[in-house]
């Protein structure tokens, strides 16, 4: 199975403090013009949300693998539910690359995979280096066209 780049730890962590900061200002917001319990609760809030959200990015990151197999891709994820997703190449309508800015900053690259189906229809692998994602995705959509004529021909 391989892991994530350990640089992804970085962009969740970002997540993470744009979360806490913005939680900071809502309850420090509310507190002056409604509750007025102080401004160290809004402190305190901003403070638990960032300990959890890197918490969090940490475990997640620990929690993060993937594989392409013979006949699917597998992803293994979750940090307080274990999802274990296997998309089929089959099933594979086409496949993107996409990099945010903090992915652009950080130098990391996320691989889409949309698929055939209603629930869930598309899988992100995030954390990846650019060339990487670019030959994870190129792999995904060689394999999805062998897998494509191989169903046409049963």
């Amino acid at each position: 199975m391989e892991a994530l780049n350990p640089r992804v730890r970085l962009a969740w962590g970002v997540g993470a403090v744009t979360t806490a900061v913005v939680l900071g200002v809502v309850v420090a917001a509310l507190d002056r013009f409604a509750l007025g319990i102080g401004l160290w609760v809004a402190v305190a809030v901003a403070a638990a949300a960032l300990v959890l959200g890197v918490a969090f990015a940490v475990l997640r990151y620990r929690t993060w693998r993937f594989e392409v197999r013979e006949d699917d891709l597998y992803l293994e994820r979750g940090v307080l539910t274990r999802v274990n997703t296997v998309v089929p190449f089959v099933r594979v309508q086409h496949v993107d690359t996409q990099r945010g800015p903090v992915e652009r900053a950080l130098g990391l690259a996320s691989v889409v995979v949309y698929t055939a189906g209603s629930r869930g229809a598309d899988v992100r692998v995030p954390g990846l280096t650019p060339e990487r994602a670019d030959d994870l995705q190129e792999r995904l959509r060689r394999l999805a066209i062998e897998s494509e004529s191989d169903a046409d021909a049963v």
